[in-house]
């Protein structure tokens, strides 16, 4: 048992280097403890609650990690981690209980065969187009597409209804705080959300995400709020008495679609892939109305930032 122990420690010190590196880093990891634990097949849980197993064993051996989506792979749940700026797959069974290495298809294509390439999804065109931005709040990833996305929601104010659908809450107490604070705004300032956004963005995600601290983001919080003029005291109020029931509509709506990974942005109800750019977003919207408004001839800006942050 000890020199499995240690292994496990040796293996923890990889995670700094290349992306196969630490992916094989943490199957060996949790691969290891399989076989220490035993595990039996039970009851299938939601890709959501068997990512969350994984992150926390993850970083209960000191990886440092950041769950990033969970998705069903078919018979097997495809869970991303970012440990040390690298986004690693891991896979799971449906009870949550065993991690198995990269699966390997053993069906077979003829050598003249190539796989199908994906089909462009068909947005639906509208008059006015409903767009929701699935997101959790301190995600990195959600962030990165929550700044860009504000920049075309204050473009389009009017012309388009935008939602941020704040739908899990995996890293805890402060996150879960967030995702109450960012709906209880969409439902009684909406006007003014999409500043708050970009303000958390800017302004509370890089002091709160490194702390982790539910208090940092109650203070941030309102201290943005009442900069933009918004009624901190009835968002608060809000997040204690309907807090819980509004974000379990978002986590519905989120399952309803199929949503698992943040951000994931859905345009007249159907997911689109788009570049994490506020010319990207707007462009996609702007295909999706029947007659674009002249708002759609704006260049916005093309740049991608990169996801920064440990939470």
């Amino acid at each position: 048992m000890t020199k499995k122990k240690s292994g496990k420690n040796d293996i923890l010190k990889t995670l700094s280097q290349n992306y196969w590196t630490i992916s094989t880093a943490v199957l060996a990891i949790i691969l290891i403890a399989t076989l220490l634990t035993g595990s039996t097949s039970g009851t299938i849980v939601s890709p959501e609650t068997a990512g969350q197993k994984v992150l926390d064993f993850a970083n209960a051996q000191g990886a440092n990690a950041e769950l990033i989506s969970a998705s069903d792979d078919g018979s097997l749940y495809e869970i991303v981690l970012m440990i040390e700026d690298q986004e690693v797959p891991v896979y799971v069974t449906k009870d949550g209980k065993t991690l198995v290495p990269q699966p390997i298809s053993l069906e077979t294509q003829p050598a003249s065969e190539t796989p199908d390439a994906p089909t462009p999804t068909e947005v639906p065109k509208s008059d006015k187009p409903i767009v929701d931005l699935f997101i959790w709040s301190y995600c990195p990833y959600g962030v990165m597409a929550q700044d860009p996305f504000a920049e075309v929601a204050s473009l389009l104010a009017g012309k388009a209804d935008f939602k941020a659908i704040m739908y899990h809450d995996g890293h805890g107490a402060y996150e879960t705080q967030q995702n109450k604070i960012q709906a209880c705004i969409q439902e009684l300032d909406n006007e003014n959300y999409w500043d708050y956004a970009a303000g958390f963005v800017t302004d509370i995600y890089p002091v709160c995400g490194q702390s982790r601290d539910i208090e940092c983001d109650e203070t941030e919080s309102i201290k943005l709020m009442d900069s933009l003029g918004i009624d901190s005291s009835a968002v608060m109020s809000c997040v204690e008495e309907k807090g819980t029931a509004l974000i379990d509509a978002d986590r519905a709506q989120a399952q309803a679609n199929g949503v698992t990974g943040s951000p994931t942005i859905l345009i007249n109800g159907v997911k689109a892939n788009v570049a994490r750019t506020a010319e990207a977003i707007k462009t996609a919207i702007c295909s999706a109305y029947n007659e674009a408004p002249e708002e759609c001839a704006n260049a916005l800006d093309a740049t991608e930032v990169q996801a920064q942050g440990n939470c």
